[in-house]
């Protein structure tokens, strides 16, 4: 159900991996401690084919049985040693990876929730999920166990050439050099897994997208009948996804044949040569089995390096994908000095001057040269027509957005040299398409004001009209669901009303918000209003006469721009276009 828009063609490149080390550092004690513990731990165990050579050319060739012990019980410390090594290893692992993949995904959350609201506008909500769990999670494994285990291989394989030469320098140095194509084969294939693994992940999170989507609009999709067409839809994203890991799968599958099939063409040269070897003795027996169970031991580390570059392409493309999100920027930045408001319970005067709005790459404004001034304690109706730029308005006011020009003050300060904490405690507001999150009444009621007390919050819920939270099974703790949606839209929309007036906020917005409500139930929730409207400076959008009604004044928003304001008598005696737009939208309700 989504189109992909977000997925890009950068697969990123392993210097993105160094970006990861602000998150790093703080552990990188650990990080050491992990790498050269699993060093030991497998250079030990590449040793072990030293004391066996000891072993058959020592004991075992002079029929020495006294002589088997010390050297069988070193090679049994070496393999407790082996075990130990890896055991420590382990618990730093635990320690420090989980840790980092709790720092990353606490700060990217965190820029998640800075960001403004047209990145999420624009940004699949399955495409962010995957980011915030799988490719994490990736980034985690990468730290804990790849990227260790990667210089440890390394380094395995550093010793073992290093000891092959030593044994016999000129079939030692041929391995060295037949190595090199392996090399080069391991190259190609990395970098196409890489860009496989991309688009795999990029995939992840549009059928994340399709899932979440499906499931928030069930009750659509059961009403229009659609389910067939959505499986077909899941089907056909649930595919393309198979279809990647198929491809990604395929390219993996060629690099662990190459990588499993080399090293056995050489071992099978380096046998020949080193019976040869030992014909004309140039190498002993025991030698012999050394080299030859070094040649093995190497086999292990070079095909676990497959599985390793896979793994570290992963988290290459997981980096980029994080970082696609860390890196968008917010302009909604905090003042360098910071002004402060008054410290009062009173209302506050809110203004417009000369604002002017445009989103990013449109041709033309939203508002233009906006200018009012709603006085402290006064409550402003803002009336327009569809499309005339009222809820954008009114989204200003607590910087869901900033202005393109002009200002916006409250008692005379710019909004944009108040911190956002102090700005959005002063300004509540109410959206006509109210939001509840998967907690309980109390907890949605209070999400503004966590530490409002219960006196406050039963005020709040009787100005709303909301008393049929107390019918619920558990009341005011009753969980209610993602979003919200065991409750109908009118209660919702009292649940959201009365979290914005919980506390009588100085600046009060409400976006149409009584437009879920039945005749009844909205002419109780107006008279509860007006007690909180008298104690309070209100901007509210307004469809309904009876909603004008509440205002002392009201301004007309017409193409972006103030045309009119004034009290309702004023303008409908004086105002055609108002009076026109009053009456149409009367007879629409009706």
């Amino acid at each position: 159900m989504t189109d992909g828009a977000i997925q890009t063609t950068d697969e990123g490149s392993l210097s993105d991996l160094k970006r990861l080390w602000p998150w790093l550092r703080p552990y990188r004690g650990y990080l050491i401690f992990m790498l050269v513990i699993a060093t030991l731990a497998m250079v030990v165990q590449s040793i072990l084919p030293l004391v066996t050579a000891a072993l058959i050319d020592g004991p075992i060739a002079r029929h020495d049985v006294g002589g088997m012990y010390p050297l069988i019980g070193l090679a049994l410390l070496f393999g407790l040693a082996e075990a130990v090594l890896f055991g420590i290893r382990r618990r730093a692992m635990t320690t420090s990876a989980l840790a980092i993949e709790t720092d990353l995904r606490r700060d990217f959350y965190q820029h998640l929730q800075r960001l403004p609201v047209r990145f999420h506008d624009r940004w699949p909500s399955g495409q962010l999920l995957s980011r915030v769990t799988s490719d994490l999670s990736t980034l985690r494994r990468f730290v804990g166990f790849i990227a260790v285990f990667f210089f440890a291989n390394l380094a395995v394989i550093v010793v073992i050439l290093v000891l092959l030469i030593k044994l016999d320098p000129p079939l030692g140095l041929a391995v060295c050099v037949v190595m090199l194509p392996l090399g080069a084969a391991t190259r190609y294939y990395e970098h196409r897994y890489n860009l496989e693994a991309r688009r795999a992940q990029d995939l992840t999170g549009d059928l994340a997208t399709s899932v979440e989507e499906s499931v928030l609009g069930i009750r659509v999709i059961k009403s229009f009948g659609r389910r067939r067409q959505l499986l077909d839809d899941f089907t056909e994203d649930a595919g393309r996804l198979r279809a990647a890991e198929l491809q990604k799968n395929r390219t993996l599958a060629n690099l662990w044949t190459v990588i499993g099939t080399y090293p056995q063409l050489v071992l099978a040269g380096v046998t020949l040569f080193g019976v040869i070897a030992v014909a004309h003795g140039r190498l002993s027996t025991g030698e012999l089995v050394a080299f030859i169970t070094l040649q093995l031991r190497l086999n292990w580390p070079l095909m676990a390096l497959g599985w390793l570059i896979a793994g570290t392409e992963e988290a290459v493309a997981a980096t980029a994908r994080i970082f696609e999100v860390m890196d968008s920027s917010t302009d909604l930045t905090e003042p360098d000095r910071p002004a402060s408001l008054p410290h009062t319970d009173r209302p506050a005067r809110l203004s417009f001057d000369d604002v002017s709005f445009r989103f990013p790459g449109a041709e033309s404004d939203a508002l233009s040269h906006v200018q009012l001034d709603i006085h402290a304690g006064e409550t402003m109706a803002l009336v327009g027509p569809t499309g005339s730029g009222k809820t954008i308005l009114t989204a200003l006011v607590p910087r869901l957005h900033d202005v393109s020009s002009g200002a916006i003050r409250i008692d005379g300060v710019a909004i944009d040299q108040i911190t956002l904490d102090e700005l959005r405690s002063t300004v509540s507001t109410a959206f006509e398409e109210p939001t509840l999150f998967s907690a309980s009444v109390r907890e949605n009621i209070t999400l503004g004001r966590p530490d409002a007390t219960d006196a406050e919050v039963t005020e709040a819920v009787d100005i709303a009209q909301a008393g049929f939270v107390h019918e619920l099974p558990y009341g005011l703790d009753t969980r209610v669901g993602e979003q919200g949606l065991s409750l109908s839209g009118g209660q919702r929309q009292r649940l959201a009303l009365a979290r914005a007036v919980l506390g009588r906020p100085r600046v009060l917005v409400l976006d149409d918000p009584l437009s879920a409500l039945d005749v009844h139930t909205e002419a109780l929730v107006e008279k509860a209003l007006r007690r909180v409207l008298a104690d309070t400076t209100a901007l509210v959008v307004a469809h309904r006469a009876s909603t004008v009604l509440l205002a002392d004044r009201v301004a007309l928003l017409e193409d972006g721009a103030i045309t009119a304001v004034g009290t309702h008598s004023e303008l409908m005696a004086g105002n055609e276009r108002y009076r026109n737009l009053l009456s149409q939208k009367a007879e629409v309700s009706a």
